[in-house]
């Protein structure tokens, strides 16, 4: 379902493009793991509310955010034992 914005509306492919960019913005998540993974949850529950994706669809998205939040853990312990 699009939903209207501001008299605009975002196509459903536009909202999960927006979240994956998200995703995939390293540098963010990297410097603020715990907010960045935050806001994945936030958007990811966002987009199942207004009815752009159904439960399963959340399920996907929520174990993707965990993975980034732990792909940043890792590299945060990488980095400290470089040091």
């Amino acid at each position: 379902m699009n939903r209207e914005h501001t008299g605009t509306v975002i196509p459903k492919s536009a909202a999960l493009a927006q979240w994956n960019a998200m995703l995939r913005d390293d540098a963010a998540l990297l410097a603020m793991p715990g907010a960045h993974h935050k806001t994945l949850l936030r958007q990811a529950y966002a987009l199942h509310q207004n009815q752009i994706i159904d439960s399963g669809g959340l399920s996907d998205l929520l174990e993707l955010a965990d993975s980034a939040l732990a792909f940043a853990v890792e590299a945060s312990l990488d980095i400290d034992s470089d040091e």
